[in-house]
């Protein structure tokens, strides 16, 4: 009987695997072995595509005339730094006595993708492979894992979109970022004061870039408006409200042009002239014109899934999506949660029906323990199946990110945010399990001199599921380490919350008592000054959840509802994006607000796509994208199809950029970006005088190297990794 090779992306889940198989192993050079068994690992990837000049030596210069570079057949190459271990790898991927290849790489597209490059460069045949897929390193689910593996040809169709996604960047990068590079790279440079300036462009980069620069410019042509409100100010029993004037049906301004809006004056003094005309009469009275009470449920939100929690940290720990990721595939690899790169926020079925083990796993978190078994207690998680929180429907690779339950002894080697990312996700999973929140909403219509006076108030009776959600707001322990808050800032915090919290109850129970027709006395009509406000930006966590529901950015009904289920990248994808943008300076991003903006470079390559290739600045066509790759994933396109309108795509437009001589026009698109950069804009031709360069923090620097240097392998040439990822 031959030997099975498990092969895994990375040394620490081999070791996972190892520890798991419960055989005694020796260790080798990049691998171990047992009389039964072999494990042996990747390094992330170990094969990429090769470079232009590979395929032909007159690639390595850029030029306009070998564009658009369109191979008929993609050649790879195994990377440098990796060779050591490749070598291993194809050395036991071929060897005669392995019968059979288990493959554990990650479970979606990037490690599917892995593994194939490898298993194509080290020319494997006649071999049993069978693909494990899980969805945590527990050593339960690895074992199901390994039980239920299925033939490594149930994935080809997974297999055909990971290369095509692959092709599809490297085509994009290289012809995109050479002709742009070519067309106006020079006269940038010579704006921005530069040597050289390489314009790099992406299938996703560039659409999210579009993003962040076309909300910085709404924020730039908002026009601030003033409006004036009307609050009239009461009491019962010694308790103070207030309630809103609104122009309603019946009202002397009803539908009139002085209004900015149904509860609001377009100037002071006619704010004013309407207070004096309601305070003629004396005593200044109200009566209750209505006092509508009822009893509202909320109920526990989904799971996270990788997006929901990045937004999250965002918020709560000021980290960047990329942090977050890195602080969850740690916590992964520790058995502590599980696949992180998800997009689903439900449960399947089949976890469902044991999911009270999770549960009483975490009986030995301290911080949770209460919490899980009042949930065990309650027994909700029995009918968890039947509720929103199971959805097979939407579940594509895996389920909604939640704790194992497990590998808490891991927990000691964790600090600050890292174990605070943790009770964030242990927390959104309990609470699940528990009652909606109740709340009690009195709904208050006034009446004074015939005109309408609405409030509304909401107080909580039965906190429910927050009992769970609330401590992640009090805890000391779950909040980072750096932290700008110290113990005393937190207890007044929660003391403010309390107080507040017992002021609603009591204000709660006096309007409870209020019936139709009773009066009340006005203390004042009081006019407060409203202004509009500018869309906010971005910030890093807001951009992830923009970027996987890319379809509400799209006004096209039809088409929104067609790509509803598709983002812009994927989980696995886009924290890195954001991170490449940052890096090439085309965004800038706060490290203490996560708040993002454009670059001046940025925006002079938003306008330089924008006057070429606009549509890579489209989120429909960019979803799109994403879409068609999921069709071949799922079989109902074919890899040919998907190839010849991928290919057709990118010779049209390379062609047509080849074929434009705009970059004079540039310059006053430049000059009005700069005006925001406290930069001397320049007149005429981009040449110029070649001294004009931006203040400060805004001088930008060239991403990649000039064209025709280091062998052509400027910012564009998408086999490396980031653009492996979707950039």
């Amino acid at each position: 009987m031959g030997k099975y090779l498990f092969i895994a992306e990375k040394p620490s889940v081999a070791q996972q695997f190892a520890a798991t198989l419960g055989e005694s192993m020796s260790k080798g050079d990049g691998y171990q072995e047992s009389e039964h068994l072999v494990v042996t690992w990747c390094l992330g990837h170990l094969v990429t595509m090769s470079y232009p000049e590979v395929y032909d030596q007159k690639y390595k210069k850029w030029s306009l005339d070998t564009l658009p570079f369109i191979p008929s057949t993609y050649k790879y190459e195994v990377i440098g730094s990796a060779r050591k271990q490749f070598a291993v790898v194809k050395k036991l991927l071929n060897r005669p006595d392995v019968e059979r290849i288990y493959v554990c790489t990650d479970s979606g597209r990037e490690g599917e993708y892995i593994y194939r490059l490898v298993r194509q460069m080290a020319d494997v045949k006649g071999k049993d492979e069978r693909r494990v897929w899980i969805d945590s390193q527990t050593e339960e689910e690895i074992r199901r894992g390994i039980h239920e593996a299925k033939p490594l040809s149930a994935y080809d169709n997974l297999a055909s979109s990971a290369y095509l996604r692959a092709q599809e960047d490297y085509l994009m990068g290289i012809n995109f970022s050479r002709a742009l590079t070519l067309r106006y790279g020079r006269s940038m440079a010579s704006y921005l004061g530069e040597k050289y300036c390489v314009v790099s462009v992406g299938r996703v980069m560039t659409c999210v870039l579009g993003m962040v620069v076309k909300r910085e410019r709404e924020i730039r042509s908002f026009q601030e408006t003033p409006f004036y409100r009307i609050f009239l100010l009461t009491e019962k029993n010694g308790c103070s409200f207030s309630a809103e004037w609104r122009a309603v049906k019946g009202s002397r301004y009803e539908n009139s042009p002085l209004l900015y809006a149904q509860n609001g004056f377009k100037k002071r003094e006619d704010a004013e002239a309407f207070v004096r005309d309601l305070s003629k009469n004396l005593p200044l009275q109200a009566a209750v014109d209505k006092c509508e009470k009822k009893t509202e449920k909320k109920n526990p939100p989904l799971l996270y899934n990788l997006a929901e929690l990045q937004n999250d940290c965002s918020r709560m720990f000021h980290i960047s999506p990329d942090q977050t990721l890195n602080y969850v595939q740690d916590l992964y690899e520790k058995k502590l949660v599980t696949y992180p790169r998800t997009d689903a926020r439900v449960l399947s079925t089949a976890i469902s029906k044991e999911i009270d083990r999770n549960i009483k796993g975490l009986l030995n978190f301290q911080p949770a323990a209460a919490y899980a078994k009042k949930a065990l207690d309650d027994g909700k998680w029995r009918t968890i199946a039947k509720t929103k929180y199971v959805d097979d429907k939407q579940i594509t690779d895996h389920y909604a990110l939640i704790p194992t339950g497990q590998g808490l002894g891991a927990l000691k080697s964790l600090k600050g945010t890292e174990y605070g990312v943790y009770c964030a996700i242990v927390r959104r999973f309990l609470s699940i399990f528990y009652p909606p929140a109740i709340y009690r909403k009195i709904s208050l219509t006034l009446d004074a001199e015939g005109e309408k006076f609405f409030s509304s108030y909401r107080v909580l009776e039965d906190e429910g599921y927050l009992a769970v959600m609330k401590k992640q707001k009090d805890a000391q322990g779950d909040q980072p380490a750096s932290g700008n808050e110290d113990a005393a800032d937190r207890e007044a915090t929660v003391q403010e919350a309390s107080d507040k919290e017992a002021a609603d109850r009591a204000l709660g129970e006096v309007l409870e008592k209020l019936r139709k027709g009773e009066k009340l006395p006005v203390r004042e009509y009081e006019i407060r000054e409203g202004k509009t406000s500018p869309p906010k930006r971005y910030n890093s966590g807001s951009m992830i959840l923009a970027m996987e529901n890319a379809g509400q950015l799209i006004e096209d009904e039809e088409l929104r509802e067609q790509i509803r289920s598709t983002g812009i990248g994927t989980s696995a994808t886009r924290a890195e994006i954001l991170k490449k943008l940052v890096n090439n300076r085309y965004i800038a991003l706060s490290s203490k607000t996560q708040i993002l903006t454009p670059t001046l470079l940025g925006e002079m390559i938003y306008d330089v796509v924008r006057c070429s290739i606009r549509s890579l600045l489209d989120p429909a066509l960019t979803a799109s994208w994403e879409k068609g790759l999921g069709y071949v994933a799922d079989g109902k396109v074919t890899p040919e199809q998907y190839t010849e309108t991928m290919d057709g795509y990118v010779s049209k437009w390379t062609n047509f950029v080849k074929s434009v001589h705009n970059e004079t026009q540039m310059v006053p698109m430049y000059n009005e970006a700069a005006a925001f950069y406290k930069a001397r804009t320049v007149t005429g031709h981009a040449g110029g005088s070649g001294k004009r360069r931006p203040s400060g923090k805004t001088k930008a620097k060239a991403a990649g190297s000039p064209p025709g240097k280091a062998s052509g392998r400027a910012a564009g040439q998408s086999n490396r990794k980031s653009d492996q990822d979707g950039g």
